[in-house]
């Protein structure tokens, strides 16, 4: 099988430089990497054997220009530009997917993820992978809901079948278009979580979505999603109230990294316009 990695990256060239070193450790290499960027600062120094690629800003219009150049592959490894994928990633992610025709999906174990705190630096990153203690059986896995975008692949044959696309009616950062275009794909076969895929999310804070547009993706992307059909309105409506919660609660304190009175400024002005009838994605691109 033919195996493809899509990077989309924006404003992280160090970073990226330490994945695309990381990458040069499979002991099963990708057979293609597809680096997706926006100005040519965002890459810094070319790596050799990395096709790079010019894209429109926005995480789905990049992860779709991926895809067509990915054209050739059986697989598509999408991976965040901070992710630090283990040596035998892409080796268990091809085995699973040979084995198991119905599998359409897969996503890693994160072992760790800087996204839900002040982030990893990458040398912390090589350290928890260093400290991590893979299961015994590789190849375990099970069913789960989405693929998770920080690291998913997709089987190549179904999406060009079904001509599924990553949604740019999401912008920019893209709350959640990674459970919408697995979601889709699952309609068509297993989505599977590999217990032997694992890495290192480092969850860097540049290139990030200002608290503003972040707290009204976080109202308007899950409702936009409910309506399309691809979330149920009762995830839906659980990840809006647990979010509006916590950035309320925590706005008097919140933590350095987060922006949470905007993030909560964000919540109000998309219930607003959820009430008002004119609740869309892309009003962020207007804040």
């Amino acid at each position: 099988m033919k195996l493809g990695i899509g990077i989309a990256t924006r404003g992280r060239p160090a970073i990226l430089a330490e994945v695309l070193r990381e990458l040069a450790r499979q002991t099963m290499p990708a057979d293609r990497i597809i680096v997706c960027h926006v100005t040519p600062e965002d890459v810094g120094e070319p790596v050799a054997g990395v096709e790079y690629l010019t894209g429109p800003a926005g995480l789905p219009r990049q992860r779709n220009a991926i895809m067509d150049r990915a054209a050739d592959c059986d697989i598509l490894l999408f991976l965040d530009d901070d992710f630090l994928a283990a040596p035998d990633y892409c080796a268990v992610t091809e085995a699973v997917f040979a084995a198991r025709p119905d599998v359409v999906v897969t996503t890693g174990t994160v072992i760790a993820d800087g996204a839900n705190g002040p982030g990893f630096s990458v040398a912390e990153g090589r350290g928890l992978l260093a400290a991590d203690a893979p299961p015994a059986d590789r190849m375990a896995a099970r069913p789960h809901f989405n693929g998770y975008g920080c690291n998913m692949a997709f089987r190549m044959a179904v999406v060009r079948a079904q001509g599924i696309r990553v949604d740019e009616a999401l912008p920019a950062y893209a709350w959640y278009e990674d459970l919408d275009v697995t979601r889709l794909l699952g309609r068509h076969g297993a989505i599977l979580r590999l217990e032997g895929a694992r890495g290192v999310h480092l969850g860097a804070k540049v290139g990030r979505s200002p608290g503003l547009r972040l707290g009204y993706s976080q109202i308007a992307n899950p409702v936009y999603l409910a309506r399309k059909g691809t979330y149920p309105w009762n995830r839906a409506l659980r990840s809006m109230a647990r979010h509006w919660a916590m950035n309320l609660a925590r706005s008097p304190f919140p933590e350095p990294w987060a922006d949470r009175w905007g993030r909560f400024r964000g919540n109000m002005l998309a219930l607003a316009d959820l009430a008002r009838g004119r609740l869309r994605p892309g009003r962020i691109e207007e804040l």
